[in-house]
This record gives C-alpha cells, structure tokens and sequence, in this order.
C-alpha cells in the first residue's frame, strides 16, 4: 500500500471548482513521504526535503491520468491532484487541455483574488480564507501568499513512465556502474537516466538534446563522436562513458557533487558562478541563487536525482506490484581498424544488416545505407557469439584485420 504524507492538510478541489457547478470535486491528493538517503556524497539537506519528496510523488505515486497544480517554489504547496477526463495518451487532449486550463484559470484567479485582498487587508470568502489558510499552513507560512499565483504551476504524473525506465535499466545498469567505477566516480551517478530520459533511448528535447543521457550536439562534440556518420549520443553506453567524463571534469572544477550533477543542467559555468556567492550550499543555491537559466528544471535537477536514487533503490517500497527488469546487454563489442561502410562490415561478419543496425542506434541514415563508411575507431556492437562463432570457423585473423574485439565485449 502507498504511504501517505503524515500530516497533510487536504484542500479540497471544490475551493479550485468554485466558477465550474458542472464540476465534481476529485479526490484530495494522495502521497508519500519516504526519509531519503543522506551521505556525503550525495547530501539530501532538510530545506530540500519538500522537493524530494514532490518528486517521489511524481515518480512513484502519480500517474500519467494525473496533474498536480502547485507551487513552483515552495514544492509542498500542492493544491490539487487532478484526473484527467477520458482516455490517456502521451500528449493531452483537447477535451484534457480544456479541463487544465479551466482548472489553472480558476485556481490563479482564486490566488490572485487573496493576494490582492490580503494587500490591504480585506475580507476574504470562505474558500478564499481557507485556501489562505492552507498555505500559512505550509512549511514557508504567510510569506509564501504574495507572488504565488505567478509561481503556480502543473506537472503531470510519470509514475507508468518510471517504471518502464526502472524495467529498462536492467540491460544497462551494469555497463553504466562499470562506466562511472572505471572513472574513479560514485557509480549511484548511474541513476541519472531516470531524471533525463527515463531510460528512453529516442528521446530528443526541444532544444537538441538527444539520447538516454541527452547530451547537447556541442558538449558531445568534446565526449564522442557526432558527425555525419555517427551521432553517438544514441549508444548509451558510449554516451554514458562520456557522462562520466563530463561529471568528472565537472567535479573537478566545482568540488562538489550536488554542484555538478546540477552543473548537468546548468553548465559548470554556470554553477561556478553560483558557487563564487553561496559556497558549496546547494540549498542556499537553489532558494537565492539568480541567473536567467537557473531556472524550475535547474533548481529541481539534483533533487530530481536524489528522488529518482531513492525511488531506483526501493522498488518493492514504492512499485508492490512488482518490477520486471530486462535482462543485462549481452552482446560483443568491437572497434574499427579501418574505415568501413556498413553494408561490407555485415557482410564481414556475417550479420543480418537490419539486425546489426537494430544494435547500433548510433549510426545515422547516410551510415546505414552505407552512403557514408564508419570512420576508423568507431565501436560496433555485434550479437553475442558472433566472435566465439568466426574463431570457431577459422576466420578470426581475417576480422582481426578489420577491427580489434573490446575488453569489455561480453557485458552481463
């Protein structure tokens, strides 16, 4: 059974629904509250509680047939979790987007409404008084009423998306920890795909990021090879190596894990800006630091991470139901000697070529259909047994020719 927020105040959704009689009041918002993990490395401060737990209830209590209207600042003002009208699909609905926006007009005119009263200390109705009411309640008391109808905000439940990542990271946690562990750093760094991309290898953001570790076209420039062959921000193994050098170097300039795992998002420069005026306080940053960037994904980025962490390493605590993880990547791995087009690397190692670029997502339209060759270095993954199967024929020394095999070929 779901744990709930000891103590929670329920402000129920009629307060919000007061313009919609048409309307029936949901249920008010389940969470939970889970202690999470604090240590050196990864330090979990008491002021950044309220977002870690926000985030353990987007990613382990609601669902995607859900949205919660809250404060974007003081994350434990939540007002309502709502359910949205009809089927659920990635995107909204006309009929859902209607619903979201009748129920955020209503809800930041109501706010509105008590902060220009409270201005000049006029009488509030019952709904407004006990909204009002709710959030002198909360942890940062009176002072969060002015300005909160511009810091109002929704976010939707991934709680089915979660899990499907947790399922995903079967195949890849391994290769990931190895990544981290080869580099000398926190191998729990391995966790963030969950905030990024939740372990989607498609994924692509609006402002370019692509991949599972969803690095911009510049920073991967410095990591690994994007060009017009290859973009491999789309191998999460070798985009997770280049992940670790980045935290690496990150580290290394900002003394400070909370500061680059933030620096993720932000940029090490940014967060060196940061650290020149709050020191290495990451609560301190996140509640005064200001810069056009910084903004709700950059303030939220560690604690996202600490709640994905916490979540990834109690399962059974938050998915009862149980989880079905993917069995680890069990494939060989090779590297170019040469330049070579695909089309002749399948036939070398007498690979079915649709099966072989299934492998390697990696490689790019002009690669695949071998207008443009793989440049030399490259790594290729190849199906497991492919080098035990050519040795046992007798034709290792030719492959050898072409590529070299990997250390790290046969990843379990």
């Amino acid at each position: 059974m779901r744990l709930r927020l000891r103590g929670f105040s329920i402000v129920l959704t009629t307060l919000i629904l007061a313009a919609c009689a048409n309307q029936q009041p949901t249920s008010p918002p389940v969470r939970i509250s889970v202690p999470t993990t604090s240590d050196a490395v990864f330090p979990a401060p008491p002021a950044l509680q309220p977002q870690i737990v926000f985030w353990q209830n987007v990613y382990a209590v609601w669902g995607r047939n859900q949205v919660a209207l809250h404060d974007d600042r003081h994350m434990d003002l939540i007002y309502a979790v709502l359910t949205l009208p009809g089927p659920v699909s990635e995107g909204y609905s006309a009929e859902q987007k209607t619903f979201l926006q009748d129920h955020y007009r209503n809800l930041r005119d109501l706010l509105q409404q008590i902060e220009s009263k409270t201005a000049v200390n006029a009488p509030l109705t019952l709904a407004e008084q006990r909204l009002a009411d709710y959030i002198k309640a909360s942890r940062s008391g009176a002072a969060a009423l002015t300005g909160a109808s511009d810091r109002l905000r929704s976010q939707r439940g991934l709680r089915e998306r979660f899990k499907r990542g947790l399922e995903i990271s079967g195949r890849y946690d391994a290769a990931f920890r190895e990544a981290f562990r080869e580099a000398g750093l926190p191998e729990d760094l391995a966790y963030l795909p969950h905030v990024e991309s939740s372990f989607q290898n498609h994924a692509s953001s609006s402002v370019g990021a692509a991949g599972m570790w969803q690095f911009m076209p510049a920073t991967a420039r410095q990591f690994m090879q994007l060009n017009a062959a290859l973009d491999e921000r789309r191998d999460p193994v070798i985009s997770a190596q280049g992940a670790a050098r980045y935290l690496g170097k990150a580290h290394d300039r900002l003394d400070s894990w909370p500061l680059a795992i933030t620096s993720y998002n932000h940029g090490v420069g940014g967060m060196a800006r940061a650290k020149e005026g709050f020191g290495d306080d990451i609560a301190a940053i996140v509640s005064g630091y200001s810069a056009k960037s910084f903004g709700f994904a950059s303030r939220n980025f560690y604690t996202e991470f600490l709640a994905a962490r916490e979540v990834a390493r109690n399962p059974q605590r938050f998915f009862p139901e149980g989880i079905v993880y993917e069995p680890p990547l069990n494939l060989d791995r090779i590297r170019l000697r040469q330049t070579v087009d695909v089309p002749t690397l399948a036939n070398y190692y007498e690979v079915n070529l649709g099966e072989l670029i299934i492998l390697n997502q990696a490689w790019k339209s002009p690669a695949q259909s071998g207008q443009r060759p793989l440049p030399a270095g490259t790594m290729v993954w190849l199906p497991a047994g492919t080098m035990v199967r050519l040795a046992q024929r007798g034709v290792t020394s030719r492959a050898l020719v072409l590529a070299e095999p990997v250390s790290t070929a046969r990843l379990r």
